[in-house]
């Protein structure tokens, strides 16, 4: 039996799944993703990890097991891949530098250019190291906003490949995506944003086959 990892009101996600946010531009994604963060205050109760964290900052929420890769990748432009790497964990010296060599063996992009200044990253790559810094503090619970924007199509499937086999090894992914199609690939679950509302929840395959998903996305 799957582990509730989130719950909330509308919406549960579980260990070792992928769950769709889907949803148009302003359709309340971001701002869903900070209230779990606890960047927002939510309007009803908030558990992660069966506990009500809803008094919680973000910091504690984070400590408890939750990582964040936000919109527009948002890396240490001026510090090299290693540094950006080193940055995002508070485990002593020796535990920081295993974690640093197990990403950028696991991201093979990274590990051909540690000491590359981040600035000088392809798109790609920028999201990878985004990706990479969340890992570092290895969460339970991984939220990611629009993570496929502005990729090549051979990156964005390298990318939903790499969201999978995280979850096959027992992370929640709660992947926040305008794209339906190409989340819902990724995912067991989805659920549908408009105006800031929970509108549609179901089986990725039943939303994959929604002829009315398109409208519910834009609102209509």
């Amino acid at each position: 039996m799957s582990t509730q990892v989130l719950e909330m009101a509308g919406f549960v996600v579980n260990a070792g799944e992928v769950v769709a946010l889907l949803g148009g531009t302003g359709a309340g994604k971001t701002s869903l993703l900070e209230t779990i963060l606890g960047f927002r205050s939510a309007p009803g109760p908030v558990s992660l990890f069966g506990q009500d964290v809803s008094a919680m900052t973000v910091e504690q929420r984070v400590a408890l097991g939750v990582g964040y890769v936000p919109e527009g990748r948002r890396v240490f432009a001026g510090l090299t891949v290693r540094e950006n790497l080193e940055a995002c964990s508070t485990a002593s010296a020796t535990e920081r530098r295993r974690r640093v060599e197990q990403m950028l063996v696991l991201f093979p992009m990274l590990g051909e250019r540690p000491d590359a200044r981040a600035w000088l990253l392809s798109g790609g790559q920028q999201q990878m190291l985004a990706l990479a810094r969340a890992l570092m503090s290895k969460p339970r619970l991984l939220l990611m906003d629009e993570p496929t924007l502005g990729l090549a199509p051979l990156v964005v499937s390298d990318l939903l490949r790499r969201l999978r086999q995280m979850a096959a090894e027992g992370t929640a992914i709660l992947l926040a995506e305008q794209r339906a199609a190409l989340a819902l690939s990724a995912a067991s679950r989805g659920v549908v944003l408009s105006r800031g509302q929970i509108v549609r929840t179901g089986s990725a395959v039943e939303l994959a086959a929604d002829p009315t998903l398109a409208d519910l996305m834009a609102g209509g």
